[in-house]
């Protein structure tokens, strides 16, 4: 131990030279002054000059000079245990430091950062070292997929996508026993009982059921009984398939309400949740302009515009609401554009915690509606 300027002992530096016999009192001295000096990361040789950089990973934090060998060196001597390994691996993730690294940064505080990969000498992992890093990574990937399938965003977008694959098989199974029917029965009028047809259609047993469900005369086509059954199971499809999209649709609306209260409140909650899936989340619808949420939906005509000089769309998604589409054409414009804008402000009232809108603010807009249809 060497004595300090207060007389008390202080333990030997790391640069300290404590062979026996060659220490002197001058040199004792000398050696206690430089271990309570601030380290400083830029050392003048000449008329060079050592600039050091600080690297680190979740086992060790390393102090480099300019020729990339190793200055200083700070090991961790924790328990190597999957939940600890966790922990520091986020810091890293997160761009924060590690215990070691504070260190070092203490200790060089005029430091560069560099990355370990840059370092050909960085230590490469021993078997045991590369388990725990496996084992540790696995568990924050099942987090993150837990995480991100607790998302209201990511459940909305995929239920919107499936009520959209569940219209778009629905219209075309749907038209082809539409079109069947009329054939065998062409007494049926097809556009006023398009509803009806279906549900009729998958209760009979036979033609003649179906005819007087129908309230038309059965034909005299004889039909052979593989073919009826095999268009009724059709048509019982169609109509499990209404059911599934009736559902899907009660399931979003209740999620949107909750996730997105004003915009729901705004435009409803189904339009609300096709803005948010096509924004790929309420973050970034959140931070889109008005002009953007205006045309969500409409990418098709927009990149048409860009490219072919075709007119710009004037809104996407948003046209689906009853304030722009029972609208004039001429009104329809300027109500999409201060929709869209006041879209952009309950989004962002959802998003960032604001507080959520009543029917007063609805009110409000619905009168601005109305002065710019008298307007027009």
């Amino acid at each position: 131990m060497f004595p300090d300027e207060s007389g008390n002992e202080s333990a030997p530096h790391s640069g300290q030279n404590i062979g026996t016999g060659e220490s002197t009192p001058l040199l004792n001295y000398l050696l206690v002054i430089v271990a309570k000096l601030r380290f400083r990361t830029y050392f003048n040789i000449g008329i060079c000059t050592l600039v050091v950089r600080l690297v680190w990973d979740w086992r060790l934090a390393r102090i480099y000079d300019s020729q990339e060998q190793v200055f200083d060196e700070v090991v961790w001597d924790g328990h190597r245990t999957t939940a600890a390994i966790i922990v520091r691996l986020h810091e890293i993730q997160t761009g924060r430091m590690t215990a070691e690294a504070r260190i070092l940064a203490e200790r060089f505080p005029e430091h560069d950062l560099s990355e370990p990969i840059n370092f050909s000498n960085w230590p490469e992992l021993n078997i045991e070292e590369k388990k725990a890093l496996e084992k540790a990574t696995i568990c924050i990937a099942e987090k993150s997929i837990i995480r991100a399938s607790s998302e209201p965003d990511n459940r909305l977008d995929h239920m919107i996508r499936a009520v959209d694959d569940l219209r778009m098989t629905h219209n075309s199974l749907e038209s082809h026993v539409v079109e069947w029917i009329s054939l065998i029965l062409p007494w049926v009028d097809i556009d006023y009982k398009r509803s009806e047809i279906m549900h009729s259609f998958s209760k009979s047993s036979d033609l003649k059921e179906l005819a007087k469900m129908l309230g038309v005369e059965s034909s005299d086509v004889s039909l052979n009984q593989q073919e009826w059954i095999a268009m009724r199971s059709l048509a019982k499809n169609v109509v499990a398939q209404e059911l599934a999209v009736d559902d899907l649709e009660k399931s979003i609306r209740e999620i949107a309400n909750t996730h997105l209260p004003s915009l729901s409140l705004l435009l409803g909650p189904l339009l609300a949740a096709k803005l948010c899936s096509a924004a790929h989340g309420i973050g970034r619808l959140a931070r889109l302009p008005a002009g953007t949420i205006q045309v969500l939906g409409a990418e098709k005509a927009f990149f048409m515009h860009l490219r072919q000089g075709t007119d710009p769309p004037k809104h996407g998604y948003i046209f689906q609401h009853p304030w722009i589409s029972k609208s004039s054409k001429r009104s329809r414009g300027p109500i999409a554009r201060m929709l869209a804008s006041k879209a952009a402000i309950a989004c962002r009232c959802d998003y960032f915690g604001g507080k959520p809108w009543t029917t007063k603010e609805i009110a409000e807009i619905e009168k601005k509606v109305g002065e710019i249809r008298s307007r027009r």
